[in-house]
């Protein structure tokens, strides 16, 4: 059974035109969709979901509580270190996700330190991600950690200089090995 993990920025509060269609993709083919109870993109997502009032949706939470579930779908509670805030902890449902996932689709601004962990964990997982980068409202997908290097390109230096300090990425492959493509 396909599993598609998709999730994006909390300052995103309305889904592009573009990302919507591709959701429509995913619905049409049956795939299960996995989603996070975030505000922003999750919650974003959920509301689009329910609305085509697809079933086929399992929404992550941390053990305790679910911050939004709008379509009453199935949940999965993952557990983290109770001494774990912020960041840190919601992290533990994001790998559960990327773990569970057969593919990721993130709608990325560039500057969520959340998505591009996601990101990361999905390529560590040798799972594709097909990334919505919305300064250019460009689809990309990107197939194994050789093509992160040319996403990172697009960034800004002082905003990847923040990212790569908040996830600890600081070794990239070679963006020549990269097969990164538009879509």
């Amino acid at each position: 059974m396909t599993k598609v993990f998709i999730g994006g920025s909390r300052k995103l509060v309305k889904l592009p035109t573009e990302v919507s269609r591709r959701i429509d993709n995913i619905i049409q083919n049956g795939f299960t969709i996995i989603v996070g109870d975030a505000n922003g993109a999750d919650k974003g997502v959920q509301r689009y979901l329910a609305d085509k009032d697809y079933e086929k949706v399992v929404v992550f939470c941390m053990a305790g509580a679910c911050r939004n579930n709008i379509g009453a779908w199935k949940t999965e509670y993952i557990t983290a270190d109770s001494h774990e805030k912020g960041f840190k902890f919601y992290a533990a449902k994001d790998s559960a996700m990327a773990t569970e996932a057969t593919y990721g689709f993130m709608v990325w601004d560039a500057k969520s330190s959340g998505t591009l962990n996601n990101i990361v964990n999905l390529l560590g997982s040798n799972k594709k991600v097909l990334v919505y980068f919305s300064p250019d409202k460009k689809f990309y997908t990107l197939s194994s950690s050789y093509d992160l290097p040319k996403l990172l390109e697009k960034c800004d230096s002082e905003t990847l200089e923040n990212l790569q300090k908040k996830l600890g990425l600081i070794h990239f492959p070679r963006v020549e090995q990269s097969t990164m493509e538009f879509v």
